[in-house]
């Protein structure tokens, strides 16, 4: 399975909580870009030939200078699919030992029912729990929730990690955009330094 991400971005990941840079002998992810125009592609899982642009192969990039903190799996959750430590947390416990209703859920960590219902809806919504009808023994039926699966889970987590990505990385073309467009109104003006504070954060 091939997900990549087309962008004027960087992205870097690591286990280590210090800062790193981008090692092309990691072999976690790979970086391509085209010689013929400013597009640079983020490809995770390839197996198959380097990605093209132009109907050209792309080449592979090598450097990486800057280096970033690379997230946990906390910050991910939160940062591309607005869930914070208590959605983090319901999730973890279905997918351990659901099915689970929201009662269940909510005795189980001592949380609130109707917050824990409104994250499970949302981990619904986001595609990394699923939700089915189960009878009663006394009559009538009760919503529980379950884990997805695995591949399925995978795929979707992936692909809005990369849509987050990918706004991430239009903001930073726009703020490129909006610094070209002055320095070309004021070819003897320096930009400040961080532009965007000062270009209504574009």
């Amino acid at each position: 399975m091939t997900l990549s991400l087309s962008g004027n971005e960087l992205h870097q990941s690591a286990e280590d909580p210090e800062e790193v840079a981008y090692d092309p002998e990691s072999s976690r992810y790979d970086l391509y870009e085209c010689s013929s125009c400013d597009n640079v592609v983020l490809a995770v899982g390839r197996d198959e030939p380097a990605m093209s642009c132009h109907d050209q192969p792309m080449e592979r990039v090598r450097d990486g200078e800057m280096s970033v903190k690379p997230p946990d799996i906390e910050q991910v959750l939160l940062q591309a699919f607005g869930l914070p430590k208590a959605g983090n947390d319901i999730c973890l416990r279905v997918i351990s030992d659901g099915p689970l209703s929201a009662n269940e859920v909510a005795e189980s960590m001592g949380y609130d029912r109707s917050t824990v219902t409104r994250y499970l809806n949302n981990l619904v919504d986001l595609g990394l729990l699923r939700r089915s009808e189960l009878n009663r023994e006394g009559g009538g039926v009760v919503y529980v929730y379950h884990s997805v699966d695995l591949e399925q889970s995978r795929r979707e987590t992936l692909i809005g990690l990369y849509i987050w990505a990918g706004e991430a990385a239009a903001l930073i073309e726009d703020a490129n955009a909006t610094k070209r467009d002055s320095l070309d109104e004021n070819p003897d003006q320096k930009p400040p330094g961080v532009f965007w504070d000062s270009s209504g954060n574009k």
